[in-house]
């Protein structure tokens, strides 16, 4: 993903991506059910990391496990790379963690960008208070050894009933998460952008008091051609 593609994607809403890609044929890429801990620290674009649990087994995953260090989890950590958002496919389970604070910490460190998990934290006040956005279902405070075993990593997953590809991209704001096929990503946030530049204006009309039939969608000539002055002024603010 080059510079201009992140900084545009950046700009945008999820709630506007999953327009865009739904004019694509894209319905299901909305991750479902996640929330950001830190309501400070939500926005995140960058190329997805995946790693997959599947159920544990008591004799694979003792608490011992994590002193391998060919450990899934762990090499996952120390391997993802700077401005990516790991993603982790914990099958929807929050009955035991998927990551800690400490581990999330490192990551911070690393220069990653971001975490997702359809299950649980631990830690989570502490991942709360970090400068990193961390997406899960709900806080879960037992070990992750206890339900997940971490299985194989940059590999198709599913998260949040989403089928999330190693490379494609993430984009997470306040309202949730949405996964846009790498291929995409240029096209669809520069439609993005140019429908966040016009729902912005049609923001401004609406509070005006001007009523939505022939405004949203534009299909008053008059309308129109005034959108098209004001976003010939505007589109600088929007490159």
């Amino acid at each position: 993903m080059d510079e201009t593609t992140r900084k545009l994607l950046n700009k945008v809403s999820t709630a506007t991506l999953t327009t865009v890609l739904f004019k694509r044929g894209f319905r299901n890429v909305f991750l479902q059910g996640l929330s950001a801990l830190n309501p400070d620290a939500v926005r995140v674009v960058g190329p997805a990391y995946t790693l997959r649990y599947i159920p544990a087994r008591e004799d694979l995953d003792p608490l011992d496990a994590f002193e391998n260090p060919e450990h899934q989890q762990r090499k996952a950590i120390e391997e993802c790379p700077a401005g990516s958002v790991m993603v982790i496919d914990s099958r929807g389970d929050a009955s035991a963690a998927s990551a800690g604070n400490l581990l999330v910490t490192r990551l911070l460190t690393r220069g990653c960008a971001g975490i997702v998990t359809d299950g649980g934290f631990r830690d989570s006040p502490e991942i709360a208070r970090l400068p990193i956005a961390a997406y899960h279902l709900r806080p879960s405070a037992p070990t992750n050894l206890i339900r997940h075993h971490a299985v194989d990593r940059q590999l198709p997953i599913a998260c949040g009933g989403v089928s999330v590809y190693p490379g494609d991209i993430i984009v997470a704001d306040g309202e949730g998460v949405v996964c846009i096929p790498q291929h995409l990503a240029e096209d669809v946030a520069r439609e993005a952008m140019i429908q966040t530049m016009y729902e912005d204006w049609v923001d401004i009309k609406v509070r005006a008091g001007t009523p939505l039939p022939g405004l949203y969608p534009l299909l008053d000539e008059d309308l129109r051609n005034e959108y098209r002055a004001w976003a010939l002024e505007a589109s600088p603010r929007y490159a």
